[in-house]
């Protein structure tokens, strides 16, 4: 076992610290912990590296939404000054190339045992360890249980009769195997979120013919991924001090100003030039967030946004049927979309679209999949980009056990709970990263609070003595009833979304983020220091 990482601080425990996960939140907290605080850490990740989410999400196409100045850690100021990169977004690749960059400068790696994955986590009252065991048949204890499993990490694959009998190749776009090529290939995508709008625009072109499988059609607006030369990087490396305080301060901390300005208080003429305006600038998030403050809360704002993107589409999408099939019938209340000339891959010759809404996918034969019509589309390569059981689906999925053996499917069942998106009552010294509740955001920035605030935490238990902590079961209640207080004065439940569970059959619509936003949630955070942990059980 990979456990000669330093003296271990806490009577009993194999290592202080057990971190699940190796993308931006598990390697920033075993930094934080090892590095900064001295504590004896083992970390796990089920993948053959670091990378987290982009370890696996290698789909064609695949890269970031959020701009490249603000998609990276921010703690490190001459990290910052030595970054560089090409374009406006940054590529899987080149996310993944960062990263790497952040183990080595910090030697993180060899806390890592890859290739692993943990299969339960059991919280022994007695002792006031937890007992962590790995698909390897390993068991450690430790005081701390950090995880860092990630919101869009347990994919989501959808149970289709006759799946098994398809002679041809099936990807998720989660887990996409290496050496894959689709070059002169029948492709059929099925879903088209985030991910799908991605891969559909990626294998358009390299498909001998594309089928996209939509069961909801999507506001999707340009991306706008021009290229950044030294001049502009070299702008942003010196604004750093500022772009950072703004964006801890905002409310989606994407690195722009969100709009003070309703849609409802200007003419419809100065709505259409902003929108055409951030039309033309590209950017899903500063879309909706950058161009009027009302458009996730007032449902004349929302149309106003949805129409103008409607109309978009019958100007680009040239055959009418096609264009009415990519036209949404639901509230641009989602998370917002954005790509490169995404409507436009319709009007290639290559290109077909099959509204799954209206004829549902009835099975997959060994040629293809066929529809409740009959209809048959024959295809070598099914890609499912169907997205994930996202925010508690890693959690619901394995074993752990707090207090009296409470397991956190069962505390789930309704619904994910959790306090401040980072506990949940009953399992003492666990600290989850990007847990359910946590704020709705560009996650990089969302993840250094987060993780901060767990080490500081942590360092507070080790000076003082303690032996557990976890949230008060009023507390936790309290901060669930104010995460659905905030997302009910927005449109978002109105929509069905991931957001609130909708893309898994059977998973409870329930509120799983704070909405308030980062800057909110940070103050939040800071009023449990400054009340002395109040809403916090120690030594229970």
């Amino acid at each position: 076992m990979n456990i000669n990482l330093g003296k271990t601080r806490n009577k009993g425990a194999d290592v202080d610290a057990v971190v699940i996960g190796a993308g931006f939140g598990g390697l920033y907290a075993v930094h934080k912990l090892r590095n900064e605080q001295g504590l004896s850490v083992q970390a796990y990740d089920s993948g053959g590296d670091i990378g987290g989410t982009w370890f696996w999400n290698r789909y064609p196409g695949a890269l970031s939404d959020t701009e490249s100045f603000c998609y990276r850690y921010s703690f490190d100021k001459e990290l910052l000054q030595q970054g560089n990169w090409k374009m406006r977004y940054l590529t899987q690749p080149e996310i993944l190339a960062y990263l790497n960059e952040f183990v080595d400068r910090y030697d993180i790696r060899r806390s890592y045992q890859f290739n692993t994955k943990v299969t339960s986590t059991r919280f022994d009252e007695t002792t006031g360890l937890w007992h962590v065991t790995t698909d390897k048949g390993q068991t450690i204890t430790a005081k701390y249980l950090i995880t860092g499993l990630g919101l869009l990490s347990a994919t989501n694959t959808p149970k289709f009769k006759g799946v098994d009998s398809f002679k041809g190749k099936i990807c998720h776009t989660g887990a996409w195997p290496e050496g894959v090529d689709l070059r002169g290939k029948r492709v059929g995508v099925v879903g088209t979120g985030s991910t799908g709008v991605q891969v559909i625009i990626a294998l358009a072109p390299v498909a001998s013919h594309l089928t996209v499988f939509q069961r909801s059609a999507q506001y999707v607006v340009p991306i706008g991924n021009w290229p950044e030369d030294e001049a502009k990087i070299n702008d942003y490396k010196a604004r750093y001090d500022d772009i950072w305080k703004q964006v801890r301060s905002s409310a989606v901390a994407f690195g722009f100003q969100e709009s003070t300005v309703p849609a409802t208080s200007v003419s419809e003429a100065e709505r259409e030039r902003v929108f055409e305006k951030a039309w033309q600038r590209g950017g899903g998030f500063r879309f909706m967030f950058e161009t009027f403050c009302d458009i996730a809360t007032s449902q004349e704002a929302n149309d106003a946004a949805a129409n103008f993107i409607k109309r978009k589409i019958a100007q680009i999408v040239k055959n009418p049927e096609t264009a009415r099939k990519l036209m949404p019938t639901d509230l641009y209340a989602k998370r917002p979309l954005c790509g490169m000339d995404y409507y436009e891959v319709y009007n290639r010759d290559n290109v077909s679209l099959v509204d799954v809404k209206a004829d549902p996918i009835s099975e997959f034969t060994p040629t293809g999949i066929k529809l409740a019509s009959g209809a048959e589309h024959e295809l070598d390569v099914v890609v499912f980009a169907t997205g994930f059981d996202a925010v508690e689906g890693n959690y619901t999925k394995m074993d752990m056990r707090g207090r009296g053996g409470v397991s956190m499917s069962q505390q789930w069942k309704d619904g994910p709970l959790g306090y401040l998106g980072i506990m949940e009552a009953d399992f003492p010294n666990l600290f989850m990263i990007l847990g359910p509740n946590g704020p709705f955001t560009n996650l990089v920035p969302s993840i250094e609070v987060q993780v901060e605030w767990i080490a500081d935490t942590i360092a507070m238990m080790e000076s003082e003595g303690h032996k557990t902590i976890e949230p008060k079961l009023e507390a936790r209640d309290s901060w669930i009833d104010t995460c659905r207080m905030i997302s009910d004065m927005t449109l978002f439940p109105k929509a069905e979304s991931w957001i609130f569970g909708a893309n898994i059959p059977g998973k409870k619509n329930a509120v799983r983020f704070y909405l308030a936003g980062i800057g909110a949630y940070g103050q939040e955070l800071q009023k449990v220091v400054d009340s002395d942990y109040a809403t916090l059980d120690f030594d229970r």
